[in-house]
């Protein structure tokens, strides 16, 4: 491997995941005073735009077609389209409603959660790192169950689920990731028009001509969702799966310490030890990594 383009790779991947950890944070916290479901809708509306725009920059309408004329990618992406809904409304539900560090944790376990379901799903090999690390993620979140049901960080878990599960249905076509996510948005889109419309005509939205610092700002909810996923995916390329599954590790460690030092969200005891758990799962599967890529 080139070590220019891999030194790239990596600085490019690392951008991605501090876009991730660090500006979509602070961003989507922003704008959510707005309303969780306002927002969501805006990512929705606004990241199928981007994403035409860049379909006719890169010149992939004919891979579009070619997607959209096999049943089988349709299905598939309909289905994918739901779980990439669910994770962006419960990501932007979690930063608006102070639960950076709950969402943290679901970002700390997604890349062991998807070895387990790759496991399961694929048959895909485990070793005895791998297995470990999938017992600790399983053991934090029992002890949450067993000594605090309430302060379980349900929103991370269904915002890991909801990516695992989405993975996993990528996994089974090949269709380029941009691609994809542009025709699950125009899946999500019809509907995400029609609520949008209807939070209008009953005067409960703040999108408009009589705001247009606010509009421009919600308009930005494509280019932050698109932006890092380029960059993030451009970084893979370059530097293989192994380094930028190590680097993404900067997305939760950011969003906790943001939520945690910056948003002064409330952190138990009980929730820490959680997460010490898991942090010792992460640095057993990032050992893993390491060796084995």
């Amino acid at each position: 491997m080139d070590s220019t383009g891999f030194n790239r790779g990596i600085g490019i991947t690392a951008l991605g995941s501090f876009w991730w950890g660090v500006l979509g944070v602070i961003y989507f916290e922003y704008v959510s005073y707005v309303g969780h479901i306002e927002v969501v809708l805006h990512r929705t509306m606004w990241t199928s735009l981007f994403l035409i725009l860049t379909t006719f920059y890169f010149s992939k309408w004919s891979i579009f077609f070619k997607i959209i004329n096999d049943t089988k990618n349709l299905i598939t992406l309909f289905f994918s389209s739901i779980l990439i809904f669910t994770n962006w409304s419960v990501w932007i539900y979690a930063v608006s409603s102070d639960q950076i560090i709950n969402v943290s944790f679901g970002y700390f376990i997604m890349p062991i959660l998807s070895v387990f379901l790759g496991y399961v799903f694929f048959r895909e090999e485990l070793n005895t790192k791998r297995i470990f690390s999938i017992a600790l993620v399983l053991i934090s979140i029992s002890f949450l169950l067993f000594f605090n049901f309430q302060s379980l960080p349900w929103v991370g878990l269904i915002a890991a689920l909801s990516w695992g599960f989405y993975n996993l249905l990528r996994k089974k076509i090949n269709v380029d990731t941009d691609i994809g996510l542009l025709i699950e948005s125009l899946f999500i889109l019809p509907f995400a028009v029609v609520a949008f419309y209807i939070i209008t005509i009953n005067g409960f939205n703040d999108f408009g001509i009589s705001n247009p610092s606010l509009s421009l700002l919600l308009l930005m909810a494509g280019p932050m969702t698109v932006i890092p996923l380029f960059l993030y995916i451009r970084g893979v390329e370059l530097c293989g799966l192994g380094p930028a599954g190590m680097i993404f590790y900067i997305t939760p460690t950011f969003q906790f310490i943001l939520g945690f030092f910056y948003y002064n969200e409330i952190f138990s005891v009980i929730k820490l030890v959680s997460f010490i758990i898991i942090w010792v799962a992460v640095f057993i599967y990032l050992k893993d990594l390491k060796e084995n890529g």
